[in-house]
This record gives C-alpha cells, structure tokens and sequence, in this order.
C-alpha cells in the first residue's frame, strides 16, 4: 500500500526523465493532479526502481498488534493484497500540506495471528492463520511537508502525518484455530464478528492499516531525499 502516498508526492511533478508516466502540475490545478495520481497507480504498484520503490502489490508487514479494549492482538507476516485496484477520488495540495483520498474496493490480507481477551462483549482466544476481506475501504491521509536544503537544492521532508479509514461495504473476518479447534464456538464468534463487522473493524483493524500508513510514509521519506523540490512541483 505504499503507493498510496507515493501517488500524492509523484502527482506533484516529477522529472520526466524519472517518471515519464506523470504530468507536471501547478499545485493550484486541482484536474491535473487528480489525472497524473490515478494514472500513476499501476506504475507505481508495479515499482519504480529508479526512484527506489519495490512492487507494492503484494505488500508484507512483519509486525502489526493491539493491545485495547481488554484485547490482545498480534498479527504476524500479513501479506496485503488488491492496492493495484485502487483509485484516488481526491487529491489536492494547499502550501506545505498533502491531502490524498484513495478508495480500494477489495483488499485481502492473509497471515498468522494470535488473540486472546474479549472481543467486544464476546471471550475469544486462538492462535493460527487469518483471512481478512476489506470491500470498498476509503482512506484519507494528510501529510505536512517541511524545506531541507542540501547540495544547494531545496528538498523536502515529512515533518507530520495522520490519517483516518472508513470501510463502505463490509469487511470479512475468517480466523483458524479459535478455542483450539471447537467448531461451534469458532462458528459463534465468527457470525458475530462479520455481523458486527464494523466495530471489530474500528477495534482490530488499526494496527495494521497503521503498520500499512507507516511504511508509505517512509517510502515517501525515501523518494524526498532524492527528488528536490524543483523537480515535484511547479511554482
């Protein structure tokens, strides 16, 4: 998921000779930086080695857990899956600060999981392997920028970040394992968890769309250190 910030900093105007599949916008023209973002998607999810980006679709996060609401979580090797489908709704860019909308309509993360506590209002424990299907997530993310000079060239740095999610459709919980294989009361918890999927959502769902924001940000990081500003926007 990477791509989606990095589509945010490429839409702003990269050198050609870099990113030849972007169209230099003032970031006053609002069109243009909308229509350079949704083009640069499959690119940049394939990669772009000359800005040092690795495919992004599919993505690994080792680590990702939750420790509230009297539930402990630790999510393990999740592989997220679908951020090629995405698109950007919304993109605009107002002085130092980044404003990007990205809506994907099917991601699926897959990996190893252990729980225990209660969720919601229901015991749960278990420890195994997790599927989980997001259908129609919007994420909104906010970057504020500051100027570094170096080698007389002006670049810039992520000096602050923060984001909110809002899924639209519903997400699918799938966990094996739970209460040591008793079927029944797998059964039970999992008819209440994609019943009640939105709260589960807003309870589990964070660590690892965090550990997600938080890897784009430092690809983001990355590519302001090698493109200067003159070569992302024009003034």
């Amino acid at each position: 998921m990477k791509f989606l910030i990095v589509v945010c900093v490429l839409a702003c105007g990269a050198s050609a000779n870099v990113a030849p599949f972007l169209t230099a916008c003032k970031a006053s023209d609002a069109a243009c930086l909308l229509a350079s973002a949704k083009k640069a998607i499959p690119f940049v999810t394939a990669g772009v080695p000359e800005l040092g980006l690795q495919p992004l679709d599919p993505m690994t996060i080792d680590k990702a857990g939750s420790r509230e609401a009297g539930l402990e979580l630790d999510m393990r090797d999740t592989t997220v899956k679908g951020l090629k489908n995405c698109d950007v709704p919304n993109f605009k860019r107002n002085g130092r600060r980044m404003n990007l909308d990205v809506k994907c309509p099917n991601l699926q993360l897959t990996g190893d999981y252990t729980l225990g506590g209660k969720l919601l209002i229901l015991p749960i424990e278990g420890k195994g392997k997790y599927k989980i299907k997001i259908r129609d997530i919007l994420v909104k993310i906010q970057i504020e920028t500051a100027d570094v000079e170096k080698n007389g060239d002006k670049f810039w740095k992520v000096a602050s970040w923060k984001f909110t999610t809002d899924v639209q459709t519903n997400v699918h919980y799938a966990f094996q394992n739970l209460f040591n294989g008793n079927q029944q009361a797998s059964d039970t918890i999992h008819q209440f968890a994609n019943t009640n999927w939105k709260e589960i959502y807003n309870e589990v769902g964070t660590p690892v769309t965090s550990a997600i924001v938080s890897r784009i940000v430092k690809a983001i990081e990355k590519m302001f250190e090698k493109v200067p500003v003159k070569e992302i926007n024009i003034e």
